[in-house]
C-alpha cells in the first residue's frame, strides 16, 4: 500500500515540475493557474492590443506565477504589477506583453534588459529571441532570479549583477534592449549598443507621473525616439541617479 502511494505522489510532483516548466503542456485538471492564465491572456491581452500570435505564444509559456511570492500567487495573472522584495516589483502582464510586442523580436535576436527584477521579463523574451544577456543592481535580486531561471530551463538567459546604465559592451552590440526602470533619459553607452537596424524601448522621466514609454531605432547610426503611452517604472538607480 506504503509502495502505491509513493508511486502516486512521484507521478504527481513529476506533473506538478513539468507545470512549472512548461506551463503551455498543462491543462486546468493538471495545473491550478491555467485556467487563470487563460483568462489573462484572453481578457487583458488578446482583448486589448497585444495580438502577435509569438509574444502571446511566449506569455502562455512562462508561469508568471513562479516569479512572485507564494503568498502572492493567486493574485499572479491579475493585470497588475506586484511586490518582489527590495522595493521592487513586476510589472503587470500587458505591459510586458506590450513592451515585448514593439521589440518585433527574432529568432535570432540577441536582447539586453535593464533591470532583471523577478527575471518574468526575461523569461518572456527568452522564449522568443536567441539569447538574452540581463542586468540586475540589486544584487539579492539577481542572485534569486538567476536560480529561479536555471530551475525553469532557460540556459538561454545570462543574468549579471551590475550598473545597467553602462550595458554590456563585452556583449554588444544587441538587436534590441529593454529598460524594466525608468532613467531621467536613456543612457549614451545603452544607444552606443544598439545595433543598427536595432530596437530601444524603455519607460523615460523623473517621476510616476511624467514618465513615457519610448520606442527607439537606430538607422544609418542615427537614433530616433517616439513616445508611445504615459507609464509608472519604479526609477533607475545607480549611475542614472547622477547625470
Amino acid at each position: 500500500m506504503r509502495a502505491k502511494k509513493n508511486k502516486k505522489g512521484l507521478l504527481l510532483f513529476a506533473v506538478l515540475l513539468l507545470c512549472n516548466i512548461h506551463p503551455a503542456a498543462c491543462d486546468a485538471g493538471s495545473d491550478p493557474y491555467a485556467s487563470a492564465r487563460h483568462r489573462m491572456i484572453e481578457h487583458d491581452l488578446k482583448d486589448r492590443d497585444i495580438v502577435d500570435p509569438v509574444v502571446l505564444k511566449a506569455i502562455e509559456r512562462v508561469p508568471r506565477h513562479m516569479f512572485v511570492d507564494e503568498n502572492l500567487r493567486g493574485q499572479a495573472y491579475n493585470d497588475h504589477p506586484l511586490p518582489i522584495g527590495e522595493g521592487q516589483t513586476i510589472s503587470q502582464p500587458y505591459i510586458v506583453a506590450f513592451m515585448t510586442q514593439h521589440l518585433k523580436l527574432k529568432k535570432s535576436d540577441r536582447v539586453l534588459e535593464i533591470g532583471t527584477g523577478s527575471g518574468y521579463q526575461a523569461a518572456v523574451l527568452a522564449e522568443i529571441a536567441e539569447h538574452v544577456y540581463t542586468i540586475e543592481i540589486v544584487a539579492p535580486l539577481a542572485k534569486k532570479s538567476a536560480k529561479l531561471l536555471k530551475s525553469l530551463g532557460y540556459d538561454n538567459i545570462t543574468v549579471k549583477t551590475g550598473d545597467g546604465f553602462f550595458g554590456w559592451k563585452e556583449q554588444a552590440p544587441f538587436d534590441a534592449i529593454i529598460l524594466t526602470a525608468a532613467p531621467d533619459k536613456i543612457p549614451q553607452p545603452l544607444i552606443d549598443q544598439l545595433a543598427e537596424g536595432g530596437r530601444l524601448i524603455a519607460p523615460v522621466g523623473t517621476a510616476f507621473w511624467t514618465q513615457s514609454l519610448v520606442l527607439g531605432t537606430k538607422q544609418g547610426g542615427e537614433f530616433k525616439i517616439k513616445n508611445i503611452l504615459p507609464v509608472r517604472f519604479v526609477p533607475m538607480t545607480g549611475e542614472a541617479q547622477k547625470k
